[in-house]
Parts: C-alpha cells; structure tokens; sequence
C-alpha cells in the first residue's frame, strides 16, 4: 500500500507464467501487435508509434529523452518534485540546455509561468511528469499541448504514476510523447514501458536515424555526429523498427514483460477506462478520509492530489520509520516514506492497482490506527475506518 510497486494483479502473473516464445515466432509477432492496440486505447490515441520499452520506467523516460534531444536543444522542465528533478538530470545528460520552472512540493506549477517559460526560452522540448509520487500532486495537463504546439515545441509527460488510474488524454491534449510503467494502476510488475510518440515525435527521431540497408548499416557520413541517438539500446528509431511492420533485429524481446503489459492493459479495458479511474478515485478519498479521521494532517493540494496516493504529515514526535516498520512487521502491509525535504516528514500510502479496494482501504486503516496508538499517539478508535465507511456509504 505504498507508493508502487504494488501487488501485481493475479491474472498479469498468471499470464507471465505463459511458455516463451521466439521473437520471430508468428505468434510472437501478433502479440506484439495486438500490445499495441492495446495501448493506443490505454493511452487514449491513435498515434501508431505506441509499443513498449524493455525496462523499468525509467527506461521509458530515457529512451524518449536521448531519442529526441540533440546536444545543444533546449529543454524546459516543470518541476515540482524527485521526478521532475529526474528529468532534469537525463536532459542534462542528453546534453540540453535545460531551464527550469519550479514549484514548491507539494503544489503544482501554474499554467501561466509554464506558458511564459516558453514563450522565454523556446524550447524543442517541454518536459514534466503528470503526477509526482514524491509529492502525490497531479500536474494538470490539458492546456499545456497547445501551448507547445504553438511554439514548436514537443511536449513529453511521464505518466508512471497516473496511467490507468487517472485520466490521461493523449490526442486530446495534445501532447507528443507519454511514457509510464506497469507497477502503479496497471497493477503489473517493474520491467516494461509503455511508450506512445505523435508523429510529430516520429518525424524528429526519423531526422536522426543511421543509414538503414536492410539492417543497420554504416553511419551516414553526411550527418553531423551530434545528431546521432548516443544509445543503441534506448534508439527509439531502432526499436520503432522492430516493432513495426520491418520487422528489424534490434534485440530480444522480452516476452514474459511482454505478457505481462498486454495482460495489464486488457484487464484495464476491460474494466473499462472511466470505471478504473472512477475505482481509484473513490478508494483514494475513502483513505484520505480515513487518514484525517485518525487525526492526520494530508500534505500538499488537495485539489491537485493524485487519485491513487495520499501523503499525510508524520504527527510531531513519532519515529516515521519505526511506524512503517511496524505495519510492515506486525500486519504485512507497506507504506512509504519519500525522498528529500520530504524524507521522514510525510508517509505516502497507496490505493492503486489491484489494490484500489475497499478491504485493502479498511484494513490499512485499521492497522496504521494500531501501529499509531502503539506509538504514543492518542487516536480516535475505529476514526478512521468510519471515516472511510463513511465515504463508501455515500457511493450509490
């Protein structure tokens, strides 16, 4: 019940258990193709570069930043929190000229500065992630499309934390470039990367693709090294190669991850997109709830909160460490703390995935409530499964 990994859902480890296949075996080929279907519809798109990264996801992250950034572009990261600095630190690598628009954690950034920052630096990139789990804030993202787009720039979100939990409109926000992982709302283990690139994406990675003779062949003479993608594993061009109809060796694929992410986003279209959103919204205000029902003070901005996390304030004089150790040893359940100036100050509790519940909602609470008393702190008895209670009465 922390801020992800979480439980994986039965069926996704169910289908990772499947035989292996060859990447070339007939039947291979069309579950990657059918994965990408899959995911156009998961990512709300019809963008026909949406495949998968073999990796955590931040191999995701990676392969889109060193696919896009030529040394030298400049970049603008909306930062407010550990993810946002993240990107900041891969675009540097990637050699960018990278600004920054900074929050406070635990708010988002205006729209307004993000448009100025723009209009300021003209960047080919805009870069930020949709929900920081660091801050469990979500960055609202509808307007920014358009306000890249009509400065030329890409938009690229990192949508790890919120996909298949929260809305993320694709096409309809106009954004160039999402990635994210399996192991928050999708309800699957770390390990692959859904990936979906505009085309507008494409057209930028196509500009720095090597001479192709069939397989890769020498580098063009004619560009200027700085254009080369610096990575042959993250080479989005490559991999757009092997998962497309030419069907070029790139690497082995691997298939149980790939089982693994169709299993994911069948199991979320089946439910159903707004169903899943709605299930995790509800079981995240039933711990909100449940939270402050024990007395707890909910960091950052609510309006702003993510639908499948909740951060709340270690109450003064607690060892929040111990606290989790003691839920972790006494009742199996795990939460989490965060990163930075938020390490040791606030716990992040989780309701996403298979675990967007009510019995796993109920049973967190009634643990934490335990482990708090055991603590020293004087909590109301049973504050916080009716404060839960309460929310799930008042759903139709």
């Amino acid at each position: 019940m922390g801020p992800g990994p979480v439980n994986g859902d039965p069926r996704v480890l169910r289908a990772m258990s499947a035989a292996l296949l060859g990447q070339y075996d007939p039947a291979m080929t069309a579950l990657m193709t059918e994965t990408q279907g899959l995911y156009r519809d998961v990512f709300a798109t019809g963008n026909d570069a949406t495949l998968l990264v073999d990796g955590t996801s931040r191999a995701g992250i990676e392969a889109a930043l060193i696919s896009l950034i030529v040394p030298g572009d400049r970049v603008l990261v909306a930062r407010f929190g550990r993810f946002g600095h993240l990107l900041v630190e891969i675009a540097e690598r990637c050699g960018a000229e990278v600004s920054v628009v900074d929050a406070p954690w635990g708010e988002i950034v205006p729209v307004e500065r993000i448009a100025e920052a723009v209009q300021q630096v003209r960047p080919k990139l805009v870069a930020v992630v949709h929900g920081d789990t660091s801050t469990t804030i979500a960055q609202p993202l509808e307007e920014l499309g358009a306000i890249c787009r009509d400065a030329g720039a890409l938009l690229y979100v990192d949508a790890t934390a919120t996909l298949g939990g929260n809305p993320v409109e694709t096409d309809d926000w106009g954004i160039d470039v999402v990635t994210a992982g399996l192991q928050k709302c999708l309800g699957g283990p770390s390990g692959s990367a859904p990936i979906t690139l505009s085309p507008r994406a494409v057209a930028v990675i196509d500009s720095r693709r090597s001479v192709e003779a069939g397989i890769r062949g020498p580098e063009d003479p004619e560009a200027a090294p700085a254009d080369r993608i610096r990575s042959n594993y993250f080479d989005l061009g490559m991999i757009l190669d092997y998962w497309g109809p030419k069907r070029l060796n790139h690497h082995t694929e691997a298939t149980s991850m790939l089982y693994g992410a169709r299993e994911c986003a069948r199991v979320l279209l089946q439910e159903g997109l707004d169903a899943a959103v709605a299930r995790h919204r509800l079981h995240g205000r039933a711990m909100l709830a449940g939270v402050q029902g024990l007395g707890l003070t909910p960091f950052g901005d609510l309006e702003h909160r993510m639908t499948n996390i909740v951060a709340v304030e270690i109450p003064e004089g607690v060892v929040g460490d111990a606290v989790r150790s003691a839920m972790l040893e006494d009742y199996g359940i795990e939460i989490g703390t965060s990163f930075g100036p938020l390490h040791g100050r606030v716990w992040r509790i989780g309701t996403m995935g298979v675990n967007a519940r009510r019995d796993a909602v109920l049973v967190t609470l009634a643990a934490l409530e335990q482990a708090l008393r055991r603590a020293g702190v004087a909590v109301p008895t049973g504050g916080g499964t009716e404060a839960a209670l309460d929310v799930y009465a008042g759903e139709p």
